[in-house]
């Protein structure tokens, strides 16, 4: 195994980026780091550089000024780089299909290790992603 990859089971550093979300997933997001759900205690915890991040978290649907922002900031990421996106605006674009300044869904910018479903998704979904992708960087079939 990697010893990247191996790094990335035991502690995750997380960069967030919102590209033009309602905010709703955000607060999800912040929710997740507040005593009652503290993922902190799982190695989880946010980071101000994307240049320190093992994961980026990104929510909101994609426009047409912020794709090549986000393509610039993965290329920042040391690789490997897990990208997790969170919310329906990132995974389908939403309410904001059918806008006009709105171009493609995530996936098909970035590649997208991770999708949680959910408008906004409770914190809950978001430690059951973060508990099977942890998995699946392990190699642990479940």
């Amino acid at each position: 195994m990697n010893l990247k990859l191996k790094a990335l089971s035991k502690s995750i550093w997380v960069f967030h980026v919102s590209a033009g979300s309602c905010n709703n997933c955000d607060i999800e997001i912040l929710d997740l780091f507040c005593p009652r759900f503290d993922v902190e205690r799982f190695g989880i915890q946010l980071v101000g550089s994307v240049r320190h991040a093992d994961a980026l978290v990104i929510t909101g649907a994609m426009n047409r000024k912020s794709v090549p922002r986000m393509k610039r900031i993965y290329e920042q990421a040391p690789k490997p780089c897990v990208v997790i996106a969170v919310g329906q605006c990132a995974l389908s674009r939403h309410m904001f299909r059918y806008s006009y300044n709105v171009c493609e869904p995530l996936d098909k910018i970035l590649p997208v290790d991770l999708y949680i479903p959910g408008c906004p998704p409770k914190p809950e979904a978001m430690i059951d992603g973060i508990v099977k992708l942890v998995n699946k960087i392990r190699g642990i079939k479940k």
